[in-house]
C-alpha cells in the first residue's frame, strides 16, 4: 500500500503541476520518498537507470532536431505543400494531413507531431477559415495519428525505445516487425477518423488563402541540409544496430552536426536565424529527470506487487493461444497506460514479460503487443501520456479549449477499433518472419 500511495500521489503532481512544478522534480520527489521509506534501494537506480538513459537521452536529441527544423521552417513548408496538393477539396486535405502526421510521428516521434505540426496546422486552418467544427476533426486527427502511427521505428517514441532497449531489440529487426503493422494502423486511424468526422469535414476550401511554401522558410542552411542529414541518420541506425551502439550516440551526433549548421559553428561571421538558446531551452529536459524518479517509484511498485501480480496475467493469457495473448497484452497495457501514464506502464509490461516464464513466439508478440497498447492507449485519457497533457495545453493557448469529457468521448470511440486492427495485424504478421 505504501509503494501505491507514493505512486499515486507521485502522479497527481505530474499531472496537475501545481504551481508550475515541473514534471521532473515531481518524480523524483516521489523517487527520494521511495528511497527513504525503503520501498527502493540505491541498487535500483542503478538497474532504472542502466533501462532508462539511452531511451531518455535519444528523444532529448531527437526534439533538439526538431526544434531546429521548427525553427528553420521545415514542418511549415511541408505542411503548406500538403495544404496546396489537397487542391481546394476539404475531404482530400483531410488524409493528407493524417498522412503527413503519421510520417512525422514515424521519424520525428510522436511528441514532435502532435506539438509541433498541431499549431501549423491550426494556423493553417484559421488562413483558410474552417468553421470552428472543421478545425476541431483536423486537430483532433492530427493529435490522435500522432500517437497511433508512432510504431514503425524505434525512435518513433520514447516507448518503442525503453522496450527495443530493454529486449535487445535491434534497429532493423523492429523495423521489420513493426512496418508493416503501423501501415495497418495508418489504414484502421484513416478509415476510423474519416467515418467519425464525415460531416465535419468541409467539401472544399480555397487554396489561394494560403502563403507559397517556400515564404515561410527562415534558414535556408539548415532546410537544405535537413534531408540528407535525415537519410543518413536512418541508415546509420539500421547499420549499426548490430554492434549494440547506443542509439542516444547516434541521435546526439546528428543533433550536434544540426546545431553546428544552425548556429554557424564553422562560419562565425555569419548571422544564424535559429536561435539556439531558445531551442535548448525549449528541449525536455525534465523528461531526463521524469524517467529517473518516475521508473523508480513504478519499479517499487513493481516490487510489491504490481509485476508479480502483471506477471501472472500473462501466463494466464499465453495460455490461450497467441492470437488472444496478443490481444489481451495489448488491451491490458492499453488500459494501463490510460490509467497510469504509458511511461510507467511499458515499465510494468517489461518487467512483466521478462518476469513471466513463456514460450519465445508468444513472448516476443506479448513485447510488441505492449509497444502497441503503450503508444495507443494514451488515446483513451489525457492522463494516458505527457504529450497529450502538453497537446491539449498548446491547443488552449491557440483559442480551442477541449475538455477532458470532450477528448473522452472521442478517444474511447475511435481507439479501440483502430487498436484492435493493428493488434490483429501484429498476430499475423510476425509469426511468418524469421525469428530473431
Amino acid at each position: 500500500m505504501l509503494a501505491f500511495a507514493i505512486f499515486l500521489v507521485t502522479l497527481v503532481l505530474v499531472i496537475w503541476q501545481p504551481k508550475g512544478l515541473g514534471i521532473g522534480w515531481s518524480a523524483l520527489g516521489g523517487a527520494a520518498v521511495a528511497l527513504l521509506t525503503g520501498v527502493v534501494n540505491w541498487d535500483d537506480v542503478a538497474v532504472v537507470w542502466h533501462i532508462v538513459w539511452d531511451a531518455t537521452f535519444t528523444f532529448v536529441a531527437l526534439i533538439i532536431i526538431s526544434l531546429i527544423l521548427d525553427e528553420a521552417g521545415f514542418f511549415a513548408w511541408a505542411a503548406l505543400h500538403i495544404a496546396r496538393w489537397g487542391n481546394g477539396r476539404g475531404r482530400l486535405l483531410f488524409p493528407l494531413i493524417i498522412m503527413l502526421g503519421a510520417l512525422i510521428a514515424a521519424v520525428f516521434a510522436n511528441d514532435g507531431a502532435a506539438l509541433l505540426l498541431t499549431p501549423i496546422v491550426v494556423a493553417i486552418l484559421a488562413r483558410l477559415e474552417f468553421s470552428p467544427g472543421a478545425a476541431l476533426a483536423f486537430i483532433i486527427a492530427t493529435g490522435f495519428v500522432a500517437d497511433s502511427t508512432s510504431l514503425p521505428l524505434v525512435i518513433s517514441n520514447l516507448v518503442n525505445i525503453v522496450s527495443a532497449n530493454y529486449f535487445e531489440i535491434g534497429f532493423g529487426r523492429y523495423a521489420q516487425v513493426m512496418v508493416p503493422v503501423d501501415l495497418v494502423s495508418l489504414a484502421a486511424t484513416l478509415l476510423v477518423l474519416g467515418v467519425y468526422f464525415r460531416k465535419q469535414i468541409p467539401p472544399s476550401y480555397q487554396v489561394e488563402r494560403l502563403e507559397a511554401p517556400a515564404t515561410v522558410i527562415r534558414d535556408h542552411q539548415v532546410f537544405r541540409a535537413a534531408f540528407p542529414l535525415l537519410i543518413v541518420l536512418l541508415i546509420a541506425l539500421f547499420a549499426t544496430g548490430q554492434w549494440e551502439i547506443p542509439f542516444a550516440l547516434i541521435m546526439g551526433t546528428a543533433a550536434l552536426i544540426l546545431m553546428a549548421i544552425a548556429g554557424r559553428w564553422f562560419s562565425p561571421g555569419h548571422v544564424h536565424v535559429v536561435s539556439l538558446t531558445k531551442v535548448l531551452k525549449n528541449a525536455p529536459w525534465q523528461i531526463v529527470l521524469f524517467s529517473v524518479g518516475m521508473y523508480l517509484v513504478v519499479y517499487g511498485l513493481g516490487n510489491a506487487w504490481l509485476t508479480a501480480w502483471a506477471a501472472d496475467v500473462l501466463v494466464w493469457l499465453s495460455r490461450q493461444g497467441d492470437f488472444m495473448a496478443t490481444l489481451g497484452t495489448g488491451f491490458a497495457s492499453a488500459i494501463l497506460a490510460s490509467l497510469m501514464n504509458n511511461m510507467p506502464s511499458t515499465l510494468v509490461g517489461a518487467l512483466a514479460i521478462d518476469q513471466a516464464q513463456i514460450f519465445n513466439q508468444t513472448q516476443q508478440l506479448m513485447v510488441y503487443a505492449n509497444v502497441i497498447g503503450n503508444d495507443l492507449g494514451p488515446k483513451f485519457t489525457p492522463i494516458g501520456s505527457l504529450a497529450t497533457l502538453l497537446w491539449l495545453h498548446v491547443l488552449a493557448g491557440k483559442g480551442y479549449r477541449i475538455s477532458w469529457g470532450q477528448y473522452m468521448k472521442v478517444g474511447l470511440v475511435i481507439t479501440p477499433p483502430v487498436l484492435l486492427a493493428t493488434l490483429v495485424a501484429l498476430a499475423l504478421w510476425l509469426p511468418t518472419i524469421t525469428p530473431q
